[in-house]
């Protein structure tokens, strides 16, 4: 009959005092972890009145409105009544040689000018009330941080109490202003009854006005005809004045111009005289101008001629010179497979020869090219020479034409400058007479235009004032009505004016404070907590982190003490080997587990939102753990371990038991949905916080899922090792321990 490996198993252990006293040790290391934490900081705000706070109060008070503010001795009775910390009042010297000593963890001062500042609310340049906050944070940094949150508890006391003593004097000053307000409405009153007479006087001033308006207009009509009137009167006389100026200076310009055309006559008469010898000498000067002209032009034609032939060639030797080259080209083509079959030397020489006569045959074609156009070109010249010497010619003969017929009529035109000469001389007698009686008429008109001008220098003075005193009167009685209509409003707003004053006075009478509208004034507004899945302490919001953590280290402990691997008797198949490790650690992890929960909730007196779930959940975290553990050190051993203490640290950093996942570095983010631990700090958190149960099963499928996974790994180690350790070996052997 073959022995029980699980009896063998827990008989062993319970024979062997070595193995089974370190493992009811191992039993209370998970409540050791996790329940002294919780223990040490399960509320340790319980215990703020016993940390010591200095307080410096320098304050020297103020007045305002004539009372006296002690705003920081007020602050301190205030923060020494509260117990929120234990408060000690001492000097500036003894609490910054209690900050290096150690005896305090936070001063706080209050500054000489803390009231006065309160007063400055009005002014100019208004200064804030100032508390110097030290904390000593080398001491203790979360007692730094926790005298933070204090001081914003300081800092609205304080914005409180000198809102509230501005309220007061608000409220003060509102029960003044009615008194004004009284006053102001009988002011009121009789301002009432003066803008009704000035409304009276204003109604007649707009009667009067529009009368003096309508007469003005008929002024400034008259004005305007009789500026009109001068004006064209002074216009016509400097008209006129104008023109006998002009036929004064045109008969002296006349007078003037006779006298030089009888002196220019006679002149005329002796120059035409001269003119009549000299056409007759020019007159035998053309004619053997057009003689040789004559011959210049039969010379030129020959020259035309000539050149013509000349560009006839040029073309025929343009086209040689272009046919020679083609021909060149076309021989240095034929000769280039015989040039190939030649020796390299003959080669290069027949070749650079080529080169040279289809650049002297391209030379020569462009040449000639050249030589064509400019043939061309001098043929047309001469051609061009040619028509011009004919019309050259033409135009001689015209000229002696003229020049006979203006000889012939030379006789005429001496006749007729003698008597030019004399008519002229009558007329610059006449016309002295007519320069003499034009300067005296300029005289006369000059001064009737000086006087005209006068005339209507007044009229247009005359006009312009009657304008303006139609305009102004006219704007004098629109002022008026404007004044009129405004002293009516004037009258209609006194009269709402004392109304509303009145209505002031009886509004502001009833305004009565009391102690609670200051404070109200002061801080309007409250702040309503509604907590949502309510943590009472710090215990039980780390009670998750604490308890996940103390049962991890309780499972790697028992890797230490209890043989994972090592069977008590001969294993008679892997499956009865591993179950047999197995019985002993599934027991010890749920009296490890229950041992936890209940001194964490009997003990401690954490509450639970379901406490059968919660003690499941511990049951399946402390298994999970077990499980990984056995894994590990079945597989690898002591390295084991050490990869089991590096999961450790990953749990504590990435499982958001303490602080929120997004806060922690975001590589270490990734092993956060990796580790077991995540799952079983959320599961705790349903059980003992939120409630939410379906979150609960969620989580603990997943530890499911790794206990499985972990479980079915180490079987196959166990498969393996009996495979190669014991499948061979006869019943009876034995097993050393």
């Amino acid at each position: 009959m073959k022995k029980s490996m699980i009896g063998a198993e827990w008989k062993q252990l319970l024979r062997t005092r070595k193995m089974l006293v370190p493992m009811i040790a191992i039993l209370f290391i998970p409540v050791l972890y996790a329940g002294m934490f919780l223990w040490a900081f399960w509320d340790p705000y319980e215990n703020m009145d016993a940390l010591p706070v200095a307080i410096v109060n320098a304050d020297k008070g103020a007045e305002l409105e004539g009372k006296k503010l002690s705003i920081g001795e007020e602050l301190v009775d205030k923060l020494v009544e509260s117990k929120n910390f234990d408060f000690q009042v001492v000097s500036k010297t003894d609490a910054e040689k209690g900050l290096k000593n150690q005896e305090y963890y936070i001063a706080i001062e209050i500054p000489e000018n803390f009231s006065e500042h309160a007063t400055t609310l009005l002014d100019d340049d208004p200064q804030k009330l100032t508390i110097t906050y030290k904390p000593n944070e080398g001491y203790n940094f979360l007692s730094g941080q926790i005298g933070e949150t204090a001081m914003d508890r300081i800092r609205a006391e304080v914005n409180e109490k000198v809102a509230s003593t501005y309220a007061e004097q608000l409220f003060d000053s509102i029960a003044a202003m009615g008194d004004g307000f009284g006053e102001a409405a009988d002011g009121a009153g009789e301002l009432h009854d003066g803008s009704s007479k000035l409304a009276d006087g204003a109604s007649d001033l707009k009667g009067y006005l529009e009368t003096l308006a309508s007469s003005t207009i008929t002024l400034k009509d008259g004005s305007d005809k009789l500026a009109k009137g001068t004006s064209d009167a002074a216009k016509g006389a400097a008209d006129l004045n104008v023109g006998i100026g002009t036929l004064a200076t045109g008969a002296k310009d006349l007078r003037s111009g006779a006298d030089q055309a009888s002196a220019g006559a006679s002149d005329l008469m002796a120059g035409i005289t001269n003119y009549t010898a000299a056409v007759e000498k020019l007159k035998n000067s053309y004619a053997q101008i057009g003689q040789k002209e004559t011959e210049f032009g039969q010379a030129v034609g020959t020259i035309n001629e000539k050149t013509g032939a000349l560009n006839g060639a040029a073309q025929k030797l343009t086209e040689g010179s272009k046919n020679v080259n083609a021909g060149i080209n076309g021989l240095s083509e034929q000769l280039a497979p015989i040039l190939a079959s030649l020796p390299e030397e003959q080669q290069a020489a027949l070749q650079g020869a080529l080169g040279q006569l289809k650049q002297g045959s391209a030379e020569l074609s462009g040449g000639m090219q050249e030589l064509s156009s400019g043939t061309a070109a001098l043929w047309e010249g001469t051609a061009q020479l040619k028509g011009a010497a004919g019309q050259l010619s033409e135009g001689h003969a015209q000229a002696l034409a003229g020049l006979d017929q203006l000889n012939a009529t030379s006789g005429q035109l001496m006749g007729g400058a003698e008597a030019l000469a004399q008519g002229n001389g009558a007329l610059a007698q006449g016309l002295a007479q007519l320069s003499d009686g034009a300067s005296k008429a300029q005289t006369g008109s000059s001064s009737l235009a000086a006087g005209l001008q006068e005339l209507n220098a007044g009229t247009g003075t005359l006009k312009d004032g009657t304008g303006t005193l139609a305009s102004k009167s006219k704007e004098l009685a629109d002022g008026s009505t404007t004044l009129s209509d405004g002293m009516n409003e004037l009258n209609e707003g006194t009269l709402t004016l004392q109304e509303k004053l009145a209505e002031a006075k009886e509004t502001a009478g009833e305004v009565n404070p009391t102690d609670k509208t200051y404070e109200m004034a002061a801080a309007p507004v409250a702040v309503n907590k509604e907590e949502i899945n309510h943590v009472p302490n710090y215990g039980t919001g780390f009670a998750p982190y604490f308890l996940s953590l103390g049962l991890f280290v309780g499972a790697l402990l028992l890797s230490i003490v209890f043989p994972l691997v090592e069977p008590a008797i001969r294993p008679t198949g892997a499956f009865s080997w591993m179950a047999s490790k197995v019985s002993v650690l599934t027991i010890v992890g749920i009296i490890q587990a229950l041992v936890a929960v209940g001194v964490i909730k009997y003990g401690l007196g954490m509450e639970t939102a379901s406490m059968p779930r919660f003690i499941l959940t511990a049951i399946i975290t402390s298994f999970t753990f077990i499980a990984l553990v056995q894994m590990l050190v079945s597989i690898f051993g002591d390295p084991g371990r050490f990869m089991a203490i590096l999961i450790l640290i990953l749990q504590l950093t990435t499982s958001a038991g303490t602080f929120p996942l997004e806060l922690i570095p975001e590589p270490l983010q990734i092993f956060n949905v990796l580790l077991p631990m995540t799952y079983s700090v959320q599961a705790f958190k349903a059980a003992i916080s939120t409630g939410d149960f379906a979150q609960l099963w969620a989580n603990n499928g997943v530890l499911i899922g790794f206990i499985v996974a972990c479980l079915a790994i180490t079987f196959g180690y166990f498969a393996l090792v009996f495979k190669k350790r014991y499948s061979g070996l006869p019943a009876e052997t034995t097993v050393e321990a």
